[in-house]
């Protein structure tokens, strides 16, 4: 089992990147034209390289008041179909720029929430895409669920399409805090909705949970984390909630006397990692947990896993290419960012436009950090000679003042030195967005204020 020292959590406990991505979106522009993304697009399909497919589908019945994703609230269900067309036109649009021997191996559903379409349109969207994509034998494919508005045949219509992984939102079982946070869930509904895709054939559920929500104790918490434990889901993501309402503000709506104190929401924190690790859960390091036979997990032990949008990763090598208002999609050396809001993003296909809105082409230093700090983040170390052989440079020279950066969390314990590595320890892995940060070129000149708190 874990242990948690509050006290240092309390020193390093500073806003910071999450790092999807190096740079983070932070420093994507406007100032690169649609052309220069394009042709880099067709020089990405010169090769055969895997594909990752994201979809998001940003509609929501109701607004939850945590939230910080992109959304549409609305209760019209003829948008959902309405919206579907569009992502027809985008797909045919970025099609002939795809070299055709491509594999998928991935697909994920963000939002949003995916199963606010109605199952047939889940059909038909999943239609529309194997029809115009290869998919690989064993491709993964994942969905975010929210179980207040599913019925049975949503669940059957995305195994139907390919589905074999979903994450459901949970965030918290207490009736005051859903209350609170204008989210009902009673845990009996997210009990039925899970045993449907255990029945179905998912081969992987995870459950999101968020600290720091009002009226939260570490009393009902553990309530919660004991009922989801008796679901026995394969993976956990625990995420810090951000209060961030000069970005998200819906979250004004939130009274700052309900909000757990600093203090309480680091209990928070140690109750679920010292819980979740005792019942033989691995933590791979910033909001996720999973089984130790989970394929997250032996990608961790075999230094396989990745990092990128959706977060961690198993399927390396593959580039994303993201469709719908908002999503980023990742090649090498380059991101691209369609249009935020809806009517932006329908007038780009109206007009037969691509809807690019921003991106950013990497330098060749940032390939270098970002390669560095999406090893640290997902390996808990680095191996100096085998970086240097990855980066084609002198990695102990290229870093020395990173490097030497580094003694103060060495004496705090967060990692170790040696002449040949860096070690994170199990304490470390709860800062390792704290770490990462000492290896970032942006940290000196970027508002912190645009990020989270790393803990």
């Amino acid at each position: 089992m874990l242990k948690v020292d509050l006290d240092l959590i309390k020193k390093y406990n500073v806003p910071g990147p999450r790092y999807t991505s190096y740079p983070p979106a932070t420093q994507f522009t406007e100032e690169i034209s649609a052309e220069v993304f394009v042709e880099k697009i067709r020089q990405n399909n010169a090769g055969q390289r895997d594909l990752s497919l994201y979809f998001h589908l940003p509609f929501c019945y109701s607004l939850c008041w945590y939230c910080g994703c992109t959304t549409v609230i609305t209760a019209d269900q003829k948008k959902s179909g309405d919206y579907i067309k569009y992502l027809e036109r985008e797909m045919d649009l970025v099609r002939p720029l795809l070299n055709p021997r491509r594999k998928v191996v991935q697909m994920h559903f963000g939002g949003g929430t995916p199963t606010f379409s109605m199952p047939d349109e889940i059909r038909r969207l999943g239609q529309l895409i194997h029809s115009r994509f290869d998919f690989a034998s064993d491709f993964e494919a994942g969905v975010e669920v929210d179980p207040r508005r599913i019925g049975r045949d949503h669940v059957v219509a995305l195994r139907e399409v390919g589905f074999n992984r979903a994450s459901m939102g949970v965030q918290d079982n207490d009736a005051s805090v859903q209350k609170a946070v204008h989210r009902i869930q009673p845990f009996d509904l997210t009990k039925e909705v899970f045993g449907w895709m255990r029945e179905l054939g998912f081969q992987s559920i995870n459950i999101d949970l968020i600290y720091g929500l009002p009226f939260q104790t570490a009393a009902s918490f553990e309530k919660t984390l004991d009922e989801i434990l008796s679901l026995k889901p394969d993976r956990f993501a625990v995420f810090n909630y951000a209060h961030v309402p000069w970005i998200k503000p819906a979250q004004k709506l939130l009274k700052p006397e309900t909000l757990p104190s600093p203090e309480a929401k680091l209990e928070l924190l140690k109750l679920t990692i010292e819980k979740l690790t005792a019942q033989g859960y691995v933590y791979i390091g910033m909001d996720h947990f999973a089984r130790a036979g989970d394929e997250l997990a032996l990608a961790q032990r075999e230094k396989t896993l990745q990092r990128n949008f959706q977060g961690y990763s198993t399927r390396g090598g593959a580039d994303i290419y993201a469709f719908g208002m908002s999503s980023i999609s990742q090649a090498d050396g380059f991101y691209w960012q369609n249009h935020k809001d809806l009517p932006d993003y329908y007038a780009a296909l109206d007009s037969g436009k691509l809807p690019l809105h921003r991106g950013y082409v990497m330098t060749e230093e940032d390939k270098i950090r970002r390669t560095t700090i999406m090893r640290l983040m997902c390996d808990l170390g680095l191996d100096y000679a085998a970086m240097s052989k990855l980066l084609a440079c002198d990695f102990k020279e290229h870093f020395a003042a990173e490097l030497d950066s580094l003694d103060d969390m060495e004496a705090d314990g967060l990692l170790i030195k040696t002449p040949d590595a860096l070690v994170v320890t199990d304490l470390g892995r709860l800062l390792i967005r704290n770490i990462a940060m000492r290896f970032d070129a942006y940290t000196a000149t970027r508002k912190e204020n645009r990020f989270s708190k790393t803990i």
